[in-house]
């Protein structure tokens, strides 16, 4: 009978194994390890974002080659507004300067308004501001366009192929055609009046028409005394002596009322004038 008691007490061992199945609570330990892993696995991903930006700006790279007809477009689109705009402001320009031409003629440099010359072109008086800025800017450009009108640029640039006396006539001639003309007669005998001989605008008038005129002549001459055909030693004197030749006596009698010169005589008394002026100051061979 004393055997009972030992099978019982050996079932206590057994009941203490039973805690060992209490593994899968370390197994469930184990268990959160992955998922912190796995948390860490997610942070890459959002670094795959930058890494394809980082590829983006290559293809820019490669194509900065291609972009850069793209920037050169902008200002060849800036150019084309100002191409059509350019004659737009030429032709109202020239709508003013005919308009001051005509009113400052008629009624004297006191006697017109900007708003006059405004009004005579066709435009406001801010556009004409806008051009010459004031009336004195306004004066001079508009005997400078006379100048131009009659004797035009081209015939003072350098020319090589036309003779030296051809030259000078034809020089001769248009000069002459525009100082003879009513409306250049009747500025002259403006300015020549008391109340305007000791005002700006007689010096205006002057830089603005005459001088020009000798200063260009001048250029001319200094370039055909380096070019070996003249002898001066002052080619801004020999202008205005040029000039003066010019006008002569058939000039004189047109200021003071005196008739016009016909014609053929006005052509007798320009190339004796020019032949004058050669026998000067030609070279002369030693």
């Amino acid at each position: 009978m004393p055997t009972p008691p030992t099978t019982s007490t050996a079932l206590p061992p057994a009941t203490a194994d039973q805690p060992k199945p209490t593994a899968p609570p370390s197994t469930s330990a184990q268990a959160p390890k992955p998922i912190p892993s796995a948390a860490a696995q997610p942070k890459p991903k959002p670094t795959v974002p930058p890494s394809a930006p980082a590829q983006d700006p290559p293809k820019p790279t490669a194509n900065t080659s291609a972009d850069k007809p793209a920037a050169s477009a902008p200002p060849a689109a800036s150019t084309k507004p100002a191409g059509p705009g350019r004659p737009k402001d030429l032709s109202k320009r020239n709508a003013i300067l005919e308009a001051a031409k005509r009113l400052f003629l008629s009624d004297g440099y006191d006697g017109v308004s900007m708003d006059q010359i405004a009004a005579g072109a066709g435009v406001s008086k801010l556009t004409v501001y806008s051009h010459f800025g004031d009336k004195e800017t306004l004066f001079s450009a508009a005997v400078q366009a006379y100048c131009e009108q009659h004797l035009p640029p081209p015939l003072f640039e350098p020319a090589p192929a036309t003779a030296l006396r051809e030259r000078l006539i034809e020089i001769a001639t248009a000069f002459y055609e525009m100082i003879s003309t009513p409306e250049a007669i009747q500025i002259h005998r403006l300015l020549c009046s008391p109340q305007l001989a000791e005002s700006p605008l007689s010096k205006m008038f002057w830089d603005a028409g005459p001088q020009r005129l000798h200063d260009e002549f001048a250029a001319l001459l200094q370039r055909r005394v380096e070019a070996g055909e003249l002898e001066i030693e002052d080619p801004a004197r020999a202008a205005t002596q040029f000039f003066a030749l010019i006008k002569g006596e058939p000039h004189a009698m047109l200021m003071f009322g005196c008739g016009v010169t016909a014609p053929a005589e006005l052509t007798v008394h320009i190339e004796a004038s020019v032949a004058m002026f050669l026998r000067a100051y030609a070279r002369r061979e030693r």
